[in-house]
């Protein structure tokens, strides 16, 4: 049995605008499920209907074997959803919000205190139980936040972009955490996500949406697969380098696939190895400064472009 299993879902709105568009996904029990896509691909539309908010237009959806139309109650008694803004009581103790969490879901006193207190220990909140919550950092209130939400015991968590405007350490320390609660709890996981590193990272399968449809769903190593060559990676010192050579590039040489990234230009071409002698001599002939070169195996990042065409050829991130 799925721990999420959609069919052909479609979401229509009043307005005529479409959300979904047929859906199709599954989701194994005990797994981390990262659901990807541009803004506006239904991802926001998706969850809600997932967490019995919203009601499709057509289409099935089960949770643990639970029907959306018939069993809302039963399903909302096993998942839990943390949205994007935090839902804490910065009035209350951290052990304040925990137990009041814990009497929403009518929790017994006594195991609702267990499931506390390893809670705190495991998501690493031992050292801010003295401090109030309105000290908290805005890493520390969303840690605070899912804890809360996992006081209720949920076979499913819903996480919705956890990590948005954090900094490297704090979503390191939200990437431990959600380790934890797939392999400590046992917990099925259905996270969105702008950071494609973060899906790489912690995934143990991702889905690609576009205009209300799956493109493409499988584990990320499957996914860098799909593209069945290696790329040109071309690195420069800053970012304007990296554009004023990409110009020069588009001018002499024929990408037949491009796209200009930070401080790099990446390149797909039937044969890499022409190709990287070509565009080095490009290079060198033109006196562009660049600081390396070489043949790399596509990222996510690159499976997603391409998918999604969130950039266009020579589109600039």
């Amino acid at each position: 049995m799925f721990a999420i299993h959609v069919e052909n879902l479609v979401k229509q709105y009043k307005n005529g605008v479409q959300a979904l568009n047929g859906l199709n996904i599954s989701v194994a029990q005990g797994e981390i499920f990262t659901l990807l896509g541009q803004n506006g691909a239904g991802k926001s539309t998706l969850i809600n209907i997932l967490t019995t908010y919203s009601s499709p237009t057509s289409g099935n959806a089960t949770l643990l074997g639970k029907s959306i139309y018939k069993e809302a109650a039963a399903i909302r008694s096993c998942i839990a959803c943390a949205a994007q803004r935090v839902s804490i009581d910065e009035h209350l103790s951290l052990t304040e919000n925990m137990m009041f969490q814990s009497r929403l879901y009518k929790v017994p006193t006594a195991e609702a205190k267990q499931r506390m207190s390893n809670l705190i220990e495991q998501f690493g909140l031992s050292r801010y139980l003295n401090y109030p919550v309105s000290s908290y950092s805005g890493g520390v209130k969303r840690r605070l936040d899912i804890a809360l939400n996992m006081m209720s015991n949920p076979k499913i968590l819903f996480l919705d972009e956890p990590t948005t405007g954090m900094d490297i350490q704090s979503r390191m320390a939200m990437w431990d955490m959600l380790k934890k609660i797939k392999n400590e709890f046992g917990t099925t996981v259905f996270l969105t996500t702008h950071y494609l590193e973060e899906a790489d990272r912690l995934s143990d399968t991702v889905c690609i949406m576009k205009e209300g449809k799956e493109i493409i769903q499988g584990t990320p190593g499957e996914l860098r697969n799909y593209l069945q060559q290696d790329m040109i990676k071309i690195a420069f010192e800053t970012r304007n380098m990296a554009s004023v050579a990409f110009e020069h590039l588009a001018l002499c040489y024929p990408l037949q696939s491009s796209n200009l990234r930070n401080e790099n230009i990446f390149v797909d071409t039937n044969d890499n190895r022409k190709g990287l002698l070509r565009i080095n001599r490009l290079l060198l002939e033109q006196e562009i400064s660049f600081t390396g070169i070489e043949i790399t195996k596509p990222s996510l990042d690159d499976v997603f472009i391409r998918l999604t065409g969130e950039f266009e050829k020579g589109g600039v991130v």
